[in-house]
């Protein structure tokens, strides 16, 4: 029986963006550059993360960010705000960056910086649950972020992007008051599709989490950048 069309394209498609994504990671690993990919839904806070981070982290981490949008620049806009190299990829019909974007936004960074002189490169994906998990650009690990108004059956109902996290934020956590959810069972539920990912809860507004974030980062640093990221421990 012969294998549908789309199918053998699908196939295809994907085996070309992994042989790029590996080509793209033995950049990463020789410049000894960590390589973090940024996942959420659209609105689930990614930027809103990153302004905060980057400004607390900017003294210690020398750092740069690649940020997918499919149709502007405005969230690059804010944070080429702070002070940090950001190159926006704008992917026009595609809903995620791929390995060949993630490439050409590199080849773009490399005419303003040297990216072995820097620490960790972001890159922020395309607000989306499915597609961002499904292609992979080079990255050492895959951060997936999920707000508290999102409810908690997404882990369940889109489970590629948690089964595939090295770490998840449970963002917008100031927000649970005022909310008919549990964040007990959306821990109980990204458990149950990733039983080994870091999983913390952060506010960008309040700053609550993110010193348990940043700790999370500093372990990823800290180990061999082919090494299996760990869960978060804390002291």
């Amino acid at each position: 029986m012969h294998m549908p069309l789309e199918d053998t394209l699908g196939l295809n498609l994907l085996a070309a963006n992994q042989h790029q994504a590996e080509h793209n990671r033995q950049h990463f690993d020789a410049w000894e550059l960590l390589c973090l990919n940024v996942m959420s839904s659209p609105g689930a806070g990614k930027t809103s993360l990153l302004e905060r981070s980057l400004a607390q982290l900017r003294s210690e981490f020398a750092m740069a960010v690649l940020e997918g949008d499919m149709t502007t620049q405005l969230d690059a806009e804010r944070l080429e705000a702070i002070g940090i190299p950001v190159v926006p990829i704008t992917t026009g019909r595609a809903c995620h960056l791929d390995a060949a974007m993630v490439s050409g936004g590199v080849k773009l960074l490399r005419q303003r910086l040297d990216p072995a002189d820097l620490d960790i490169l972001w890159v922020e994906n395309v607000g989306n649950l499915v597609c961002p998990a499904e292609f992979e650009v080079g990255e050492h690990r895959k951060v997936a972020l999920l707000s508290v108004t999102e409810g908690d059956d997404k882990p369940l109902k889109y489970p590629v992007m948690f089964r595939e996290a090295d770490c998840v934020l449970i963002t917008k956590v100031d927000l649970l008051p005022h909310l008919p959810v549990q964040v007990e069972r959306i821990e109980d539920h990204i458990r149950q599709v990733n039983p080994h990912c870091a999983v913390i809860q952060v506010s960008a507004t309040t700053g609550e989490g993110l010193e348990a974030w940043h700790g999370w980062l500093r372990q990823q640093l800290a180990m061999p950048m082919g090494q299996q990221a760990p869960a978060l421990v804390l002291a």
